[in-house]
């Protein structure tokens, strides 16, 4: 990778900061991986921790406690950890949206079966909940395991959301601090809280993962509807699947009587045709939607910048803030 293609990216700018810290962490989710008994977990469980992926949010828990003046050694514990939660919810959507491919390559459940994945995800769960009581700190417990709730419990909301055109913007945002800021927030949290810091610290750290991580869901969904190849999303997935993302909830909050029946029969009722994603692009446009998101996600990325105020300077700090530019940088 070119050094001005390496710049263009703050997430390899941050990996190569985090070089070292990022090997130690290797190591010890290759180890916690392994199973004396069930050699299945290894093979289910190296298929997706090896087949790449940036590892942001294990990077943002050393990245934190770095940040924080922290020298270890459970800053490791804590990433590894995160990485192990973020596997396990990877293994368990897999199952729920019955998907062939993850990172380029056949899910696990596709591989295997979805028995397979859901039960090497219960253990990669429980791993990391041992992980992390070996940092000795209930803070850093209750920070994680309540990141663990929120997620399931944003995944059983989106359940009953996706597909309903009652969803309001609100509720939008309740499933993704769910899936996705959960963790986000969390993961920053706790390198604070490893390395000591106070409660404002704490609470600045929290509230850039949470702002980061509704800014980069929202890019997400919105990639959907407006992404190129490049950056390695199908165009109307989202739409082909019936998840109700911020660009159609949005249109449907605008739409006249037509536009509604479209939306009824293509998203609640999953009866699409040919050239129905093409009328969905255009309903989008007509509203100017695709726009508005990418507003909104610009807001999230600057409330996370400004979030990071309150803690010193530092290179990280410069990462961090540049991280969130990129995040809506992907989205013209």
């Amino acid at each position: 990778m070119s050094l001005d293609h390496a710049a263009q990216k703050p997430h390899d700018r941050l990996a190569e900061s985090l070089a070292d810290e990022m090997a130690a962490v290797n190591v010890l989710i290759r180890e916690r991986m392994a199973s004396e008994h069930a050699p299945r977990i290894p093979e289910v469980t190296a298929h997706l921790v090896e087949a790449g992926g940036k590892r942001l949010r294990p990077m943002m828990t050393l990245a934190a406690a770095k940040m924080c003046g922290y020298d270890g050694p459970y800053h490791v514990h804590l990433a590894a950890t995160v990485e192990f939660i973020h596997t396990a919810t990877l293994l368990h959507d897999d199952v729920v949206d019955e998907s062939e491919q993850r990172r380029g390559r056949p899910t696990a459940n596709l591989l295997w079966d979805n028995t397979s994945s859901v039960l090497v995800g219960d253990y990669l769960f429980a791993r990391s909940f041992q992980l992390m009581t070996e940092t000795g700190s209930l803070d850093v417990l209750r920070i994680l395991s309540n990141a663990a709730a929120t997620i399931a419990e944003g995944e059983v909301l989106q359940l009953t959301a996706a597909q309903d055109l009652a969803t309001t913007e609100a509720i939008y945002l309740q499933v993704v601090r769910g899936k996705t800021a959960a963790l986000f927030s969390a993961a920053m949290e706790v390198g604070g809280v490893i390395a000591g810091r106070d409660a404002a610290m704490v609470r600045a750290l929290y509230e850039y993962g949470d702002a980061l991580g509704i800014g980069f869901q929202i890019v997400d969904d919105l990639l959907d509807y407006a992404g190129t190849d490049a950056t390695g999303k199908n165009i109307g997935d989202d739409f082909r699947e019936r998840k109700l993302t911020l660009p159609v909830i949005k249109a449907v909050a605008l739409a006249d009587t037509d536009e509604r029946a479209f939306w009824v029969r293509t998203i609640e009722k999953g009866r699409q045709e040919d050239g129905d994603l093409d009328t969905a692009l255009a309903i989008l446009a007509k509203h100017g939607t695709l726009d508005a998101t990418r507003i909104e996600a610009v807001e999230w990325t600057e409330k996370a910048k400004a979030s990071l105020a309150p803690l010193p300077d530092h290179p990280i700090k410069d990462m961090l803030i540049d991280l969130a530019d990129y995040v809506v940088a992907r989205v013209k």
